[in-house]
């Protein structure tokens, strides 16, 4: 596929990146990799102690602002306003930041749905929002969601999860048909298992246990124990976004992975037979089907 992309006349110029969640896995890996390209980069770091070390990577064209993806809506857009003044403009917004929740839907407490919402959804979308009118101001740009494997397919433990990547990537498709004509890119990313830090310190457990959802903790368990091992590179997986981003016709949908390719695919497969199946009933309800009128 990447060969195939490769062939498009893609558009290598160095570009200004603003990334969020840069400490480690596939945000570090692409903002490396942006750096090497001779881009700017301003990375996104909740801990300022980490910003020496990421700054060191390319000094004057590596920065970094301290920012929580759950911070208030004003707070967010000053980090936005702060990233276009230090890289003196942004081309590509990468909404990389967040992390997962494993708990039943019934066993997720109020304040995690929220902040599991805030962070993988909520924060993005007030990212772009605020972001929006300087990339109109400059007539393009490129907007990606790095969404999940999960934002496609729902799994059983992984229910909020899989509510916010699922809403990320509707916003996408609503953004990707309001911004076209504007000039600006959508993407989003369906990462498979990649070797980073979200099945490690980066998964959590719901608090409230429920006896019943007793699949719900072997779940977890086998997450943290296939740790270390995921088949993904954060490396290639970084190089295929660059790709996408530099293609002259970006994918809206980009699954990284044999493993997320199989399971979109798959997913896709059992759509078509179910419709196929329910045909008689979905197109049962018109007025003209229904004898009425």
């Amino acid at each position: 596929m990447l060969g195939e992309v490769a062939t498009m006349a893609p558009d290598a110029r160095p570009r200004h990146w603003l990334i969020t969640g840069v400490s480690g896995g596939l945000g570090r890996a692409l903002a490396e990799q942006a750096l090497d390209r001779g881009g700017i980069v301003v990375g996104t770091l909740r801990d300022r102690r980490q910003s020496a070390a990421f700054e060191e990577l390319a000094p004057g064209r590596a920065f970094t602002v301290e920012l929580d993806t759950t911070a208030a809506p004003e707070v967010l857009a000053d980090r936005v306003a702060e990233a276009v003044r230090l890289a003196g403009h942004i081309d590509v917004l990468v909404n990389n930041a967040g992390y997962g929740l494993v708990g039943a839907v019934e066993e997720v407490g109020e304040d995690e749905l929220r902040h599991q919402m805030d962070t993988n959804f909520f924060g993005p979308l007030r990212l772009i929002r605020a972001l929006l009118p300087h990339l109109r101001a400059r007539g393009g740009g490129h907007l990606v969601n790095i969404s999940s494997i999960a934002g496609f397919r729902g799994q059983a433990g992984l229910g909020l999860y899989n509510a916010s990547k699922f809403a990320l990537e509707g916003l996408s498709e609503a953004l990707m048909a309001e911004l076209k004509p504007l000039g600006i890119t959508v993407t989003v990313v369906e990462p498979g298992g990649f070797r980073t830090n979200w099945m490690g310190k980066g998964l959590r457990r719901a608090e409230r246990r429920l006896a019943e959802y007793a699949s719900v903790d072997e779940l977890a368990g086998t997450m943290r124990r296939f740790d270390g091992l995921q088949p993904g590179d954060p490396v290639r997986g970084a190089a295929a976004i660059i790709t996408a981003v530099e293609a002259a016709d970006p994918p809206l949908r980009l699954p990284l992975g044999a493993d997320a390719h199989q399971a979109v695919r798959g997913k896709l497969a059992e759509i078509a037979r179910e419709l196929d199946a329910w045909e008689h009933v979905s197109v049962s309800t018109s007025f003209e089907a229904s004898g009425a009128g």
